[in-house]
């Protein structure tokens, strides 16, 4: 039954809810990865539009995906809300990159999603984005 209880809160967390993280380390330095991220790759991860990377800077994506800025690291991470316009509720993305032994890995933590449902959902859907994200870089043997 231990096992069983604990599939069922797999990607729930006390703080942050229903939560999904995915990452995939590239083989390219940071700067060059983050200048992607927002740049020609920024309508792969967050969808069509302009966003200005500062707190408090508001963004809708063409595909009605709305959110705000909460906190920005130049080569390091941005963290927003993000709310389809079919959802009731706004959740919170992160993306971040970091260093690592082969070059740079990118990271993808969606967290305040409703219900394992959602989890599950988006989990497939940031599973494709990382790979879309990854594809221009060289991919590492050693995946995070």
């Amino acid at each position: 039954m231990t096992d069983e209880k604990s599939r069922d809160s797999t990607g729930k967390t006390k703080d942050a809810g229903w939560e999904v993280g995915v990452r995939e380390t590239v083989t390219a330095p940071i700067a060059v990865v983050w200048d992607y991220l927002l740049g020609d790759g920024l309508a792969v991860w967050l969808g069509e539009t302009e966003l200005t990377p500062e707190k408090g800077a508001r963004y809708e994506t063409r595909d009605a995906v709305v959110g705000e800025v909460r906190s920005y690291t130049p080569n390091a991470k941005i963290r927003l809300t993000w709310r389809p316009d079919d959802w009731p509720h706004d959740t919170t993305l992160q993306v971040t990159v970091r260093e690592a032994a082969t070059g740079t890995t990118i990271g993808i933590h969606h967290e305040q999603l409703a219900d394992r449902d959602e989890r599950r959902m988006m989990l497939g859907h940031w599973k494709n984005v990382i790979w879309q994200l990854t594809a221009p870089f060289v991919r590492s043997s050693a995946r995070s």
